[in-house]
């Protein structure tokens, strides 16, 4: 989404995002905007951004940030590739490509 490379200027896909702690190519989002839809249990996201890497490797959750003060019904305006659920405290989050 946006101006990202090979990303088209506005979401085509859509899918229900459940954070997890588990940073594997199967959990990975492969560049992604995150709508947050609700913020009553919290408002901290805690991600790990698109391209990051551990010295070569593959990121770890030390390589994560957390986005503090989110407000509900808002896109985050980053691109991710993984949100942890330890550190996550927002809900009803939806990625989009």
């Amino acid at each position: 989404m946006g101006q990202y490379i090979n990303q088209p200027d506005f979401g085509t896909q859509a899918e229900v995002l459940t954070p997890s702690d588990t940073i594997s190519p199967s959990t990975n989002l492969g560049g992604a905007v995150v709508y947050i839809g609700d913020v009553s249990g919290g408002s901290d996201i805690k991600v790990i951004l698109r391209g990051v890497t551990n010295a070569g490797g593959p990121p770890t959750a030390a390589d994560a940030i957390t986005f503090k003060g989110i407000q509900a019904g808002c896109f985050l305006p980053i691109i991710v590739d993984y949100v942890l659920a330890t550190g996550t405290t927002v809900s009803e989050l939806i990625a989009v490509k």
